[in-house]
């Protein structure tokens, strides 16, 4: 781990998985689509999700992410063989406009702010998912902002929208460290010059390929260790 804590004076976060649960939506497709078993479909969802947003920066079909999650969650259910009707697909992917926040994230945040740092959110959620996601976690009054990758019509993690989180903060792009559970968000921070912090929740394996983080911590309390030294 590379990690240079005295280097920093800006903190970025993802939003899905570092701030707020998405694993949440296994109560909602299980209330709604009268699932034995939500969490296979909930893999599905997220996992089609995340290919949409890779394959839509090299074939010109952006989205918002909204939308992209709702494509996302028909495949999975179609994949699963679940058939239910627009209404209840709708009321299922309006529950990434209310997902359970982590318990270490105000503490965690409300000390990166008092030991100097200036802190944003940099995410694919376009600016109302991210509106409705930040006022949901109560960190309004701890954020300088918020970065959408809707800004570009660009997803992670192509540099250029990690380039122009730097321009937006106002910060030189080594001083910012970026925070998030998704691995390829991390690497594609660390190829753009950032330094890049993997916020690994549930003991994940190490990944063997590309740049490596410069920082590796299990939960924001740790980060916040790491940062005030």
């Amino acid at each position: 781990m590379t990690l240079e804590p005295d280097a920093v004076t800006t903190v970025t976060f993802d939003s899905y998985s570092t701030l707020v649960d998405v694993d949440a939506v296994e109560s909602a497709l299980e209330a709604h689509a009268a699932v034995d078993d939500p969490a296979p479909i909930s893999r599905t969802w997220r996992e089609r999700s995340m290919q949409y947003t890779l394959v839509a920066n090299h074939v010109d079909a952006y989205e918002t992410f909204y939308e992209l999650n709702r494509d996302a969650l028909e495949y999975a259910l179609a994949a699963h063989a679940v058939d239910i009707g627009e209404d209840e697909r709708e009321e299922i992917l309006s529950v990434y406009h209310d997902l359970e926040v982590f318990d270490d994230v105000r503490g965690s945040v409300e000390r990166l702010r008092s030991a100097g740092y200036d802190c944003y959110v940099l995410s694919n959620g376009n600016p109302e998912m991210l509106e409705s996601m930040v006022e949901g976690a109560e960190i309004g009054d701890l954020l300088e902002g918020t970065i959408s990758a809707h800004e570009l019509e660009t997803f992670k993690p192509a540099p250029e929208l990690y380039r122009h989180a730097a321009g937006r903060t106002g910060t030189p792009i080594g001083e910012i460290a970026h925070v998030s559970a998704l691995w390829f968000d991390v690497q594609g921070a660390v190829h753009a010059g950032m330094q890049g912090v993997w916020l690994d929740r549930k003991g994940n394996p190490e990944e063997p390929f590309g740049p490596d983080p410069d920082a590796v911590v299990t939960g924001l309390e740790e980060l916040a260790d790491v940062l005030e030294g």
